[in-house]
């Protein structure tokens, strides 16, 4: 090592005690550039958002009188073109500011804007508190920091949908904010804001609301009125009494809180104030706004359909919306769930959810958001999302199977005891097992366990997203994880509305348009929005048709509690369940369920049904009481009335579908073979191409007729001799028997060869088959003559007993038979063999004896055959 390299280990100590306060020194400067650096991007970030709020401000629209007023009304057409709903400003009470009183002003400012007052119309808290929501929300506006004049400048010009809160319209809001404090007085402003507020329904205005709800003017107010309208301008719909009343009130309550701790009213006002119920001085609905009902939940899924889709204000923006609302059809939705002349309720707390959907088009026709309704904007359970149960299969389980795997209706699964992959046992609604199925059965019987199989054991995951993503359907809602779980097999959540515009993509082919109620906005100034969704192909032909003409096997075997004559139809039930504690907690028995479903369709209609109750707590459908069968009965009240008068060919199949006759049970399937029993052969479809091309032998091949069958007869040893060829089967696991028939007597024989002594004499027809697999082959057949034999005793007694009768009978005859048995005029010899004859005879027919009970003595071995 180089001299000036080293370094002493006293040197290398020193060396480092002299570098420690450099290192402390360092440290330091570290913490102030630290401080420094980020002083500096905090000040850029205040120049840079300053210079920000400068470029969006100037691009802020420019804000007019009668923008502030909102005096344009939008008309709602049906598919006809006849207007059924006015919304905005033509049902709207304007009130002058001084006509507001006091606890309503104070009330507003309480629970909306306490720096009302004090503010130049933005309150620079509340706009921090915005800007920390833009950032943990990414980039949307989260809520809060808007004052009362910031809330006139977005309900005057802006959009209020959820989506459109960014930061930009927020600096946009607070620019028109604070010129609009430079032109108004705070009187004119809360006058204005008062004016233009939401009320629920179609009501709009602190004053009309006073009319409608009250039956009074605005001047005539009380504490707990006023505090009722301040707290509903947060969510009109939610807190409004007629429909929520509960929550109503606990908000109408939280506002006179805040009233008394800001002191606006005595701890004795509060206290009045609070007891009151939330009913008193309500008044009975209007007719007209009854006559709403009929189509409410169809009416505010349009307006917010205009509202995400266009972001205008159909309160304020003077629309012509064209809706696809079939009037006729909404109005038959109406009657049948909020009367008992079609369907037989039991109660009135069972909820209903009706949503029909045009297949070819998407078109919603008619909704039904619940039964008896008290006010407008109840609670829509159209947009609810819901667990569906087995309704779910042919999307999750075998639309994807058919899909992907190009499954046929016949493919084979096993119905057997199952677990979830995590080891959770799975069972059928009826506890059994059934051993192997089709995939028809499977769904038409809506056996759980093969449902399961086929999706957690045969696909994909990512086979079942795309699926379902293409029918519309939003994976999120699937699970708790918000992603694909091997339970959704069997049941997932989704809305009925979704749920009914998923299967019409079955009843059209394959093709998915998002359910949709509008087609068309025209703005005031004549410009036309097409608001019509595109139509996707969502899964092959083949897959649609074949999932359909399994589904039509559902309807048809529903308990006729859904055939409707001459309409072709395809649908699937679904439940759900109570867990085992639910029912001993609220007493409930074994069969009860808390939601069930039906969902149907024809080639021109979709048409899904949920009933159930709001919680859980409330009740339960049974079989018992027929509930469960409710959905049902909706469905065929709806769809044979819309159905009336309109054409319903049945769906075509497509050539990418081949139906095959096939043999039951075969498996992998295979053709029915030329012994298999028409109780055995089923009709399946299959995607062309991959139909069976094998033949089944499970009930034997075909039977031709054995081979070389011939016969010989041994004169001197009175013996006939049938031989024949072997029958060779295919199948080397199954034996042939042959059956042999001599001049009608039959015998069966394992062997190719028999022998028959003393064969009947004259002409002999000999048939032989085969029999296999159960089945009997054609004949073949022979034909030999045996000769007659002499029997040498009837030489000797014949001629003596035809002499003695020669001349009282047949002379001729007798003549012949004496020249026939010329030995019986030599008597010696003729004595001779008499004598042996009674000797001999027995040993002969002793043996004839045995002999003739030989050919059955064979049947025992084909027995064990």
């Amino acid at each position: 090592m180089s001299q000036n390299n080293q370094v002493s280990r006293k040197d290398y100590k020193k060396k480092k005690t002299d570098k420690q306060p450099e290192k402390k020194g360092n440290a330091g400067k570290w913490i102030k550039r630290t401080i420094l650096t980020l002083f500096t991007l905090v000040l850029v970030a205040v120049i840079a958002g300053g210079l920000l709020f400068v470029y969006y401000a100037a691009s802020a629209p420019e804000m007019t009188e009668d923008d502030l007023l909102g005096t344009f009304s939008s008309e709602l057409v049906d598919k006809d073109g006849e207007v059924f709903y006015t919304l905005g400003a033509e049902s709207r009470n304007f009130a002058n500011p001084d006509e507001f009183p006091e606890v309503m002003i104070n009330a507003m400012t309480a629970i909306e804007d306490q720096r009302f007052d004090s503010h130049m119309g933005v309150d620079p808290i509340g706009i921090a508190r915005a800007a920390a929501g833009f950032i943990t929300n990414r980039g949307q506006i989260s809520g809060g920091g808007s004052t009362i004049t910031q809330q006139l400048v977005k309900l005057s010009v802006f959009s209020t949908a959820r989506e459109d809160q960014t930061l930009q319209r927020k600096a946009q809001e607070a620019w028109l904010a604070v010129q609009l404090e430079r032109q108004l007085s705070k009187e004119q402003i809360m006058s204005l804001y008062l004016n233009k507020i939401h009320m629920a329904g179609n009501v709009y205005g602190v004053a009309t609301a006073s009319e409608e709800y009250y039956g009074k003017h605005v001047s005539e107010l009380e504490i707990h009125e006023a505090a009722l309208f301040a707290g509903m301008a947060q969510a009109p719909n939610r807190f409004n009494p007629y429909v929520n009343p509960d929550l109503a009130e606990t908000r109408r309550n939280v506002v006179i809180s805040v009233m008394r701790n800001e002191g606006m009213i005595s701890e004795e006002e509060a206290t009045t104030a609070m007891n009151t119920p939330i009913d008193e001085g309500l008044i009975e609905l209007s007719q007209e706004e009854r006559n709403t009902l009929v189509f409410d939940a169809y009416l505010w899924n349009a307006i917010a359909e205009v509202e995400d889709k266009t972001g205008l204000n159909p309160s304020t923006a003077g629309l012509v919306i064209e809706t696809n609302l079939d009037m006729d059809a909404q109005q038959r939705v109406f009657d049948v769930l909020n009367s008992d002349e079609y369907v037989d309720f039991v109660n009135e707390d069972i909820q209903a959810a009706v949503s029909l959907v045009e297949a070819e088009t998407g078109k919603v026709r008619a909704l039904g958001g619940g039964r008896n309704q008290q006010g407008q904007r109840e609670p829509d359970r159209t947009t609810q999302i819901k667990p569906v149960g087995s309704t779910i299969k042919p999307l999750t389980t075998y639309g994807p199977a058919i899909e992907s795997l190009q499954y046929s209706t016949y493919h084979q699964i096993t119905d057997e005891e199952y677990s979830y992959p995590d080891g959770t046992p799975l069972r059928n609604y009826d506890r059994e097992y059934r051993g192997q199925i089709s995939l028809r059965e499977a769904l038409v019987d809506s056996r759980n366990i093969p449902a399961a199989k086929v999706m957690n054991e045969d696909l994909e995951t990512s086979q079942i997203e795309e699926f379902v993503e293409n029918v519309g359907l939003d994976i999120e809602h699937f699970s708790n994880e918000g992603t694909i779980v091997p339970s959704n097999a069997i049941n997932a959540s989704t809305t009925p509305l979704q749920l009914a515009g998923s299967y019409a993509s079955f009843a059209n082919g394959g093709n998915y348009t998002e359910p949709y109620t509008v087609s068309k906005v025209i703005t005031q100034d004549g410009q036309e929005i097409d608001l019509t969704p595109e139509t996707n192909q969502a899964m092959s032909d083949y897959t649609a048709y074949m999932i359909t003409d399994v589904l039509k096997d559902v309807a048809a075997s529903q308990y006729n509690t859904v055939g409707i004559a001459n309409l072709p139809q395809a649908g699937k039930t679904g439940t759900t369940n109570f867990s085992t504690d639910e029912q001993d907690q609220y007493g409930y028995p074994s069969d009860s369920v808390p939601d069930s479903w039906y969902v149907g369709y024809t080639p021109n209609y979709s048409l899904s049904v949920w009933t159930g109750y709001d919680s859980r707590a409330k009740g339960y459908l049974s079989f018992n009481d027929g509930t469960r069968q409710i959905p049902r009965h909706i469905y065929r009240e709806i769809m044979a009335y819309v159905s009336e008068g309109t054409e319903n060919s049945d769906w075509s199949r497509p050539s990418s579908v081949t139906e095959v006759a096939v043999e039951d049970g075969s498996n992998p399937a295979q053709l029915p073979g030329p012994n298999t029993p028409s109780s055995a052969i089923v009709s399946e479809l299959f995607v062309s191409g991959t139909e069976p091309t094998e033949v089944s032998r499970s009930f034997g091949e075909e039977l031709s007729a054995p081979s070389g069958l011939s016969a010989d007869y041994d004169e001197e040893a009175d013996e006939l001799t049938i031989n024949w060829d072997e029958y060779q089967l295919d199948s080397e696991d199954e034996s042939v028997s042959y059956n042999l028939s001599v001049n009608g007597q039959s015998t069966s024989l394992s062997s190719t060869e028999t022998s028959i002594t003393e064969p009947p004499t004259g002409s002999l027809t000999i048939t032989l088959s085969v029999s296999a697999f159960g089945n009997t082959g054609p004949e073949s057949s022979i034909s030999i003559t045996i000769p007659e034999r002499i029997d040498e005793e009837e030489e000797e007694e014949e001629p003596e007993e035809d002499l003695e009768e020669e001349p009282e009978e047949e002379p001729e005859e007798d003549e012949e038979d004496t020249e026939e048995e010329p030995p019986a005029s030599e008597p010696d010899p003729s004595d001779d063999e008499e004598e042996d004859v009674p000797e001999e005879t027995p040993e002969e027919e002793e043996p004839e004896e045995t002999e003739e009970p030989e050919e059955p003595e064979e049947e025992p071995d084909e027995d064990e055959e």
